[in-house]
C-alpha cells in the first residue's frame, strides 16, 4: 500500500519527527499486508511541529485542538470500536493543555494508542519551557532558568491507571516501531512517551545519545514499574530506560459501556 501523500515534508532537518513518521508508516504497512483495511485506521494529531505527521500518512486523520487528541481519538474509539485509532501529541500538547484529558483516557483504559512526540520544549512557537524541560534551564519564557520541576510523564501515567507505558528514543526507529506496534496491539489505553531533541531550540543530541538503555524487567510489575520510572526524571543527568515499563490486562471502556448494547459494526 502506498502510505504517501503530496504534502511536502516541512519539519527541519534532522528533527526526530522524521523517525517517528518512518515507524508508523512501516506499521501501518504490516497492519495493512496482515488484512486491517486502511479505512479501519484513523490517526489524529495536535497542535504543534509533531501535528503535520497526519497530512504525510494516506490513511483517515483529523486534526484536534491544543491538548484535545485523548478526547478526539476517545470519540471516535468510542463510536466505532473496529477502529485502531492512533493519536499523535507533542509534550506541550499532551502533558501540558490536555493533562486532563490525558489522565482520564488512562483511566478510563480507552483502547486507543498515543504517542508523544517529547522535545521538552515548545518548538513550534520557538523555544518556550514545557513541561517537561529540566529544571533550570534557560528558555525564551524563562530567561533566568525554568523555575519549575519536570514532569515525569511515566509516573503520571502509572498512577492514572494507564495499562500500557512506553518510552522509545527518536534515534532507533526500529525500536520506536517495536513499542508501537506492542502498544496498538494492546487492548487498552497505550502511552508512548518518544524522547526527541528539538534540533533549533533544545538540542540534548549527546546526552539522549550518550545515556538511554534497553531495560529488562518484568513489566506486569506496578511497584517495579515505578521503581525503573524514578530512575529518570526528565532532568539533564543519569542513565534513560527504554522500553515497556508497565502492561495490564483488563476491560476496556468501551467493552463496559456498550456492555449489553449493539455496538455500530464497521
Amino acid at each position: 500500500m502506498n502510505l504517501e501523500t503530496s504534502a511536502k515534508i516541512t519539519w527541519c532537518p534532522g528533527c526526530g519527527n522524521f523517525g517517528i513518521l518512518a515507524a508508523i508508516k512501516s506499521v501501518i504497512q504490516e497492519m495493512v499486508e496482515n488484512g486491517k483495511r486502511p479505512e479501519d485506521i484513523v490517526i489524529a494529531s495536535g497542535i504543534g511541529c509533531h501535528a503535520k505527521i497526519v497530512d504525510y500518512v494516506k490513511v483517515n486523520s483529523f486534526y484536534s485542538l491544543h491538548g484535545r487528541v485523548p478526547p478526539t481519538i476517545s470519540g471516535i474509539k468510542i463510536a466505532n470500536p473496529n477502529l485502531t485509532v492512533i493519536g499523535f501529541a507533542g509534550d506541550g500538547d499532551a502533558y501540558g493543555e490536555g493533562v486532563e484529558h490525558l489522565v482520564f483516557s488512562a483511566k478510563r483504559n480507552i483502547d486507543i494508542t498515543m504517542v508523544v512526540h517529547n522535545n521538552s520544549i515548545y518548538g513550534l512557537t520557538t523555544g518556550q519551557f514545557s513541561p517537561t524541560t529540566p529544571l533550570g534551564m534557560k528558555t525564551k519564557s524563562t530567561p533566568y532558568g525554568n523555575p519549575e520541576y519536570p514532569l515525569n510523564p511515566i509516573k503520571l501515567m502509572l498512577g492514572s491507571g494507564a495499562t500500557f507505558v512506553a518510552r522509545t528514543s527518536s534515534f532507533d526507529i526500529a525500536h520506536i516501531k517495536e513499542m508501537m506496534k506492542r502498544g496498538i496491539e494492546h487492548k487498552g489505553f497505550a502511552l508512548i512517551d518518544v524522547i526527541e531533541p528539538c534540533l533549533s531550540f533544545y538540542n540534548s543530541t549527546d546526552y539522549i545519545r550518550g545515556n538511554t538503555y534497553k531495560m529488562e524487567h518484568d513489566p506486569t510489575n506496578l511497584v517495579k514499574a515505578f521503581e525503573k520510572a524514578n530512575e529518570w526524571n526528565y532532568t539533564t543527568e543519569g542513565k534513560i530506560p527504554l522500553g515497556i515499563f508497565y502492561k495490564e490486562e483488563k476491560k476496556t471502556f468501551e467493552e463496559l459501556l456498550l456492555k449489553g448494547r449493539n455496538p455500530r459494526k464497521g
